[in-house]
């Protein structure tokens, strides 16, 4: 049988946010931050890269490691780090590496003969007198470049801009030339932040980070992630540098605004910032966007889901499910693990993952050993009421679920197809230091259903996996 397409959609112990996708040469890269499990800040480690025959979005393979932070010039020490980059393929058919560190405000790049190869130092983006961009009086700080190559035009999309702030007015964007460095246009403002935003159509989505541009037929698509966070918003024109317009959310890392399932202000994970952006591949179109795990902001990982843009040019917003590329429910049979879980939820409901740092009580995905050992992922703390929820499975003649759990626990999974529907089946569990497996007959009605698992009792229950039978 074919491997499905699930999310996230790399390895449970690999932590790569912000991902850009492109396809080259029938292939799906994707270019993102790189977090460290149980780090203590956001992208601590050197860039890497993954890919995906465009035919089989489930088999994904690590390219290795593209970019080290030491390889900029000014970064030679390792103190800084590599924020979320974008990749484009220049008019000289090599592709450009773009990227800030963590503590400047000017755009690095790197370039690469191949897409996933070794980077080597390019240079920075300048003014034709050699400033650096974001070093001449009056430029705001850069941050999260985008860009969109046409002909021998790059256009370079940056900002960051907190609620408030009166200094950052909202994402620029910057026109280079052909040697993918020197500026041609200025920086100008194409979606305002929030003191700014009165009277436009942003208003209430502001600009806030992620920027970056995709091109459907003749409209441009601006993905960027707004004041809220955990929502990635789009906004179209019919120019790359001016006359954009909000349009709506494509996907909310906690399902704020999808009332197709709960009710729409419910959140159903533990959300965050969010960055990513879409990529039509085999004439579908998907967005790529990250969660959050751990408990923390800190181990983000990669998630994908197929969206449809309409006649009219608009993207209604999707659910996060368990499917990813799968193009469709899963199968219904078999072990799934925990970590594919898509709601995870407490009866204390939080919006944010950054209200949960060091908070005991919620829920969380998380991993044992330390980072970069591969260990499959599984969700631990679930305390009375934690819920895990999955979604979707194409289900026929189920007769049995079972469930592997561990933990200091004394109480019992309640199985559902619905978070607040009746318990299908009721899992009595007890305490135990090794994953231990129990089970239940069930009944679940045959078709697509969602499957919840939510812990009621004493103590701490860890989650690894469950199966259909």
């Amino acid at each position: 049988m074919k491997k499905q397409g699930m999310n996230p959609y790399l390895p449970s112990w690999e932590y790569i946010p912000d991902g850009e996708p492109y396809v080259f040469n029938n292939r799906v890269y994707v270019f993102g931050s790189h977090d460290r499990f149980n780090g203590h800040a956001y992208c601590l480690n050197d860039y890497v890269c993954w890919s995906a025959p465009v035919d089989d979005l489930a088999d994904w393979q690590c390219e290795g490691v593209i970019y080290r932070k030491t390889d900029d010039p000014v970064n030679h020490a390792g103190n800084m780090c590599l924020y979320a980059p974008d990749v484009t393929l220049g008019p000289d058919g090599r592709y450009y590496l773009y990227y800030v560190l963590d503590k400047v405000s000017i755009v690095s790049v790197a370039v690469c003969d191949t897409p996933a190869g070794k980077y080597e130092f390019y240079g920075y983006v300048k003014y034709a007198d050699g400033t650096r961009l974001g070093e001449k009086e009056g430029d705001e700080p850069q941050f999260d470049p985008g860009v969109l190559t046409e002909g021998k035009k790059t256009y370079l999309y940056t900002g960051f801009c907190a609620v408030g702030d009166r200094s950052r007015k909202g994402a620029m964007a910057t026109v280079l030339g052909p040697d993918m460095l020197t500026i041609l246009e200025d920086p100008v403002f194409i979606a305002p932040s929030e003191p700014y935003s009165e009277g436009s159509s942003f208003k209430g989505h502001e600009f806030f980070e992620a920027p970056s541009m995709r091109k459907v037929g003749d409209t441009y698509y601006f993905i960027y992630s707004s004041i809220v966070m955990h929502e990635l918003c789009y906004a179209t024109s019919k120019n790359p540098t001016k006359g954009f317009e909000y349009k709506g959310v494509i996907v909310s890392n906690n399902d704020l605004h999808i009332d197709s399932y709960k009710p729409a202000d419910k959140p159903m994970f533990y959300g965050g910032n969010n960055h990513g952006s879409i990529i039509e591949i085999n004439s579908k179109w998907f967005i790529f966007y990250h969660r959050h795990t751990n408990g923390s902001n800190f181990c983000r990982q990669g998630c994908m889901e197929q969206i449809e843009i309409l006649n009219d040019g608009t993207i209604p917003q999707v659910e996060m499910t368990s499917c990813g590329s799968n193009g469709g429910a899963l199968i219904g049979r078999g072990e799934y693990p925990a970590y594919l879980a898509c709601n995870l939820f407490y009866r204390e409901e939080e919006k944010y993952t950054g209200d949960l740092w060091m908070d005991s009580q919620f829920p969380k995905i998380t991993q044992d050993g330390k980072d970069g050992d591969e260990e499959i992922g599984y969700i631990a703390n679930m305390q009375d009421t934690a819920t895990a929820g999955f979604k979707y499975f194409d289900c026929k003649d189920i007769k049995t679920i079972k469930i592997k759990v561990r933990g200091y626990c004394s109480g019992v999974f309640e199985v559902k197809t619905s978070w607040n529907g009746k318990a299908l089946a009721r899992i009595p569990v007890k305490f135990t230091n090794v994953w231990t497996e129990y089970s239940s007959d069930i009944i679940i009605s045959d078709g697509i259903q969602a499957l919840y698992f939510t812990y009621t009792g004493n103590g701490r229950a860890s989650l690894a996996s469950f199966t259909f039978e």
